[in-house]
This record gives C-alpha cells, sequence and structure tokens, in this order.
C-alpha cells in the first residue's frame, strides 16, 4: 500500500504537494497542507520559494520514496520538528531530540515579558545574571542572551540528556561563551543573586497526559510534562527556591499553564513573592506571571 496514494514517479510537485495534503488532512492533521510543503521541500531539497517556483518539475522514484517515508513519519503524529531535529524559536534555530521540549511559539511570551521587565528596569545593557530552571533545549536562555548583549547566564535541567542539546545549542548560535549548564534539581546548589530567573516548569496534571494531543503525548519527554496530581507541583519547587535565589529588584517570570493563572498566583504569594502583571499569548490565554520579592 502506497504510504501516499497516487503519487509516483513522474508526478510533478504541484501533483505530490496536493496528494501528500490530502493524505496528511484525511488522517486528521489541522495543519496537513503546511506540514506538507515543509516535508515535500525537505524531500526536495527545496525551501518554501523554490518550492513554488518549481511547481512543474518531475520527482524521480527516490524523490517519491523521499516524500513517503517523511509522510509516513507525520501520519504517525510525529511532529515535523522532530522529523528535521530542529525549530525556530525567537531569532534561533534550535536542535530538538527526544530529550526535550519541541519549543512553542506561546512560550515566546515568556521571552517577551522578561525582555518588557529589562526594558522598564532600564537594564538591558547591564551584566544581568539570568537562570533559567529546568532549561530543555535551552530556548528560554538562550533567547534571552540573543537579546541582551551584556547578560550571562546559567541554564538547570535535572536531565543531562537535556543539558547535552542545551550546550549543543548554545555553541550553535555563538552564545556558549555567556552560560554554564548544570545538572540539578530545580535550582539545588545554585547561590544568587540573579537579576532574572526564567522556567517553564511541567504543568501538565498527570491524569491530563493521556488527553494530549499524540504531538505531545507521544513524542515530549513526560518528564518535561508532568506537573503531578494537579499540574503544580513545579511552580510550587520554582517559587521555593527564587525566593532565595533573586536578587534585589529581580524578576521570576514562568509559563502558564491554561486555567493555571490563580492557582499559581496563590502558591507564589505563599511562597513570599509579590505576583505583577500577567502577559497573555496571542490566543489571548495568561501565559507568563511575573513575580518579585516584597520591597
Amino acid at each position: 500500500m502506497r504510504i501516499i496514494p497516487g503519487l509516483r514517479a513522474g508526478a510533478n510537485v504541484a501533483d505530490a504537494l496536493r496528494l501528500m495534503t490530502q493524505v496528511l488532512r484525511t488522517a486528521g492533521i489541522d495543519s496537513a497542507e503546511a506540514d506538507a510543503r515543509l516535508l515535500l521541500g525537505h524531500a526536495l531539497r527545496l525551501d518554501r520559494t523554490q518550492l513554488v517556483a518549481q511547481d512543474d518539475g518531475i520527482l524521480d522514484a527516490r524523490e517519491v520514496d523521499a516524500a513517503s517515508a517523511l509522510a509516513a513519519r507525520r501520519l504517525k503524529r510525529e511532529p515535523v520538528a522532530r522529523i528535521f531535529g530542529r525549530k525556530e524559536f525567537w531569532n534561533l534555530t534550535l536542535t530538538v531530540t527526544p530529550d526535550v521540549l519541541v519549543p512553542r511559539p506561546e512560550t515566546e511570551t515568556v521571552v517577551e515579558a522578561a525582555l518588557d521587565a529589562a526594558v522598564h528596569d532600564a537594564l538591558r545593557m547591564e551584566r544581568l545574571r539570568i537562570l533559567d530552571i529546568g532549561t530543555g533545549s535551552g530556548a528560554l536562555l538562550l533567547a534571552l542572551l540573543s537579546e541582551l548583549p551584556n547578560a550571562v547566564g546559567t541554564g538547570t535541567d535535572i536531565s543531562t540528556a537535556a543539558l547535552a542539546v542545551a550546550r549543543d545549542n548554545a555553541e550553535r548560535n555563538n552564545l556558549a561563551n555567556r552560560c554554564v549548564f548544570i545538572a540539578c534539581d530545580i535550582a539545588t546548589g545554585l547561590k544568587g543573586p540573579f537579576d532574572l530567573i526564567v522556567s517553564n516548569p511541567p504543568y501538565i496534571a498527570r491524569d491530563d497526559i493521556a488527553m494530549l494531543e499524540p504531538e505531545v503525548r507521544d513524542y515530549d519527554p513526560s518528564l518535561a510534562l508532568d506537573g503531578s496530581h494537579a499540574g503544580l507541583d513545579g511552580y510550587r519547587a520554582v517559587a521555593a527556591r527564587a525566593v532565595g535565589l533573586l536578587g534585589a529588584g529581580g524578576h521570576l517570570i514562568v509559563e502558564l499553564g491554561a486555567g493555571q493563572e490563580a492557582a499559581v498566583h496563590t502558591l507564589f504569594t505563599n511562597a513570599g513573592l509579590q505576583v505583577g502583571t500577567v502577559r497573555p499569548d496571542l490566543a489571548g490565554i495568561p501565559r507568563a506571571v511575573n513575580a518579585r520579592l516584597p520591597t
């Protein structure tokens, strides 16, 4: 049985794109057309512009096989970023492996909130000390370092495999000389003060993981998803450590799961933090909360 019914050597690029889109859409993949463009372009080694310009080009048998192999992986609901092994985040290209989350567009809200705080406090050009708790691929820390030219940073993770990915991403984006990565639980053993602490902790309630889309449930590491019974254990741990690590005037900015704003506000307040602004993502969901030590 052909992975892409009707696709054979001799088909042109436009027909191949149409057929690949059709098979992905039939499988219930919402982003079928966009994914088909990316996958076909990857198989043919063409970027988006080239794919459009060469829509009458003819596929040979090898190219059909390559396109079919990529489509087969996507039909198993493997995310395109995992198929390619890379993901664009902020202004960076990051390597992703099975050991780290694929960075999400909504996580850029944390970067925006952190940069707003730095600009508001006139600290953009200062030698800020940044801590990224649960750094994973390094996305948050590296995005901030790319925008704050004099900042230095520390990324922590309990997974040594994830830290290897983060180090590689720092090297690839020419930021390795301004950051270190440390294996520990939350931030155990670290000494402050830090001017900016960011985190995207695990925040999915354990019983809800089975209901996630297969792209997340089956491919993201459970360690980075599982927030225990109510999805709040990560926030509780981050708040407890941040109180002792934040410098005077420093900011703690974390990503929120949908519907978690009130619970996290209470947790942070009980930990001795003063909760400030909450920034929504592009869908209007409260996504990044900013907290500080009381003045």
